[in-house]
Parts: C-alpha cells; structure tokens; sequence
C-alpha cells in the first residue's frame, strides 16, 4: 500500500467509521465511505485489546500486504477502515486474507 493511499487525517478517519457503511464478520469491521477522486484510501485499526505493539504492527504489515495483492477486489472511488477484532489472533495469513476476501465480497453484493 503505498503512502499516497493511506487516510491520514483523525478527522477523515473518524468520519469514515461513523458515517460509512459497515460489513461485519467474526475478525474485521470495513467502513466504506464513496469519494470523488479516482484512487482508494485505506487506514487500518488494530485496537490495544488484540496484543502488544509487536502483534498489532504484525497483524497491520500483514493486512496492507493483503491489501496490496488483492487492489483488484476494493471497488474504486472509496475510502475503507478496516477495523481487527480480538478473534484475529487465532488466524493464519491466508485464512486472515480469505475473510477478508470474504467479507469484501459480501460488501459488494450488499452495495448492488
């Protein structure tokens, strides 16, 4: 995920998870929020609840990586907060990156 694509702004942040549209599962929360610009921005948290500083950076390199491989899947136009529950813990990298997949999938057919 490079630089440019990330949300930066608390302000920005916070508006995202309060007004946007929400799909839920056992390990992530995704918050969308449309936007006129042609790229997407993501910001990724990982609340004190589900470890230490290592496990959360951890958990944060390996989303933006499954982030960067699946850019396909995330619609255009929209900012997303992807928010970790505490049950992430017991995942695997590719089942994280299965649910994810999943959840993102569910999103769009909630959206059409």
């Amino acid at each position: 995920m490079k630089k440019k694509n990330v949300v930066r702004s608390k302000i920005l942040f916070n508006d995202i998870i309060q007004t946007g549209k929400r799909n839920a599962n056992k390990y992530f929360v995704i918050c969308s929020v449309s936007k006129n610009e042609v790229s997407n921005n993501f910001g990724i948290a990982v609340g004190k609840k589900v470890g230490n500083a290592v496990t959360r950076n951890k958990i944060k390199r390996q989303l933006r990586n499954i982030i960067d491989n699946n850019l396909k899947l995330f619609p255009n136009f929209h900012n997303y907060i992807i928010i970790c529950k505490k049950e992430i813990l017991k995942l695997s990298y590719s089942e994280m990156e299965k649910e994810l997949i999943k959840l993102l999938n569910k999103g769009e057919q909630n959206e059409k």
